[in-house]
């Protein structure tokens, strides 16, 4: 499986370009603020086509670049449908002090018109030839959702487990207690392999293995 780590110039969100091996078709995980260039650019460097789009959280730094990307292609959106309403609302589901400073980052913005949101704890999504497991994992927002390619080992995070940490519960539909739940089932295993590479919405990759050994909001849970 070919898998691409993009970085979004606004807050460094990551992106993430996901192919087959010796496929054409591809999906794109959380296109970012800003990324659209680096995308156009990588389809054709890999002689790709985009055919869908995941979506890890609806916050606004994941998802910016659907407006456009869904302005040249007809794509699919794939996401929980816990967060699906924040598509609608990119702001006012922020709270007023992010909404704030990301205010000048929507105008122009269009939704997608071809929203798919699944419910329910764990979904399997084929994706033209990528299989993958999405598995609903809410306390940063009610519908963040993990995204596990059994296949290859990998997990894409979003902003629920990072490298050394874990995403904030604060803002609008945040939840301690749900986070708590979520990452003792990281902790404890949840099907998830402890050599599985871990890709987080932000920052470096790590491992299940070693978030497990160091991560001190997963020890001891």
């Amino acid at each position: 499986m070919l898998v691409l780590t993009l970085v979004a110039p606004v807050l460094g969100t990551n992106c993430y370009v996901v192919a087959p091996d010796g496929g054409r078709e591809c999906v794109v995980i959380d296109p970012g603020i800003g990324v659209e260039e680096q995308l156009e650019k990588t389809f054709a460097e890999h002689s790709l086509e985009p055919a869908a789009v995941l979506v890890t959280h609806g916050h606004l730094d994941h998802t910016y670049a659907l407006s456009e990307l869904c302005r040249r292609r007809e794509l699919p959106v794939h996401l929980h449908q816990d967060d699906a309403y924040r598509l609608s609302d990119p702001l006012g589901s922020l709270g007023p002090q992010l909404a704030q400073q990301f205010a000048q980052f929507v105008e122009g913005w269009t939704p997608p018109p071809d929203v798919r949101p699944f419910e329910g704890a764990e979904t399997e999504l084929d994706l033209t030839g990528v299989v993958l497991r999405a598995l609903h994992a809410p306390g940063h927002t009610e519908g963040s959702t993990l995204y596990h390619l059994p296949a290859d080992g990998v997990v894409f995070t979003g902003d629920v487990l990072f490298a050394g940490t874990v995403g904030r519960t604060d803002l609008p539909g945040g939840d301690d207690a749900l986070m708590r739940a979520t990452l003792t089932r990281l902790a404890s295993g949840d099907g998830l392999p402890g050599p599985t590479a871990v890709r987080p919405g932000h920052g470096p990759a790590s491992t299940l293995d070693r978030e497990r050994a160091s991560n001190p909001y997963l020890r001891g849970l």
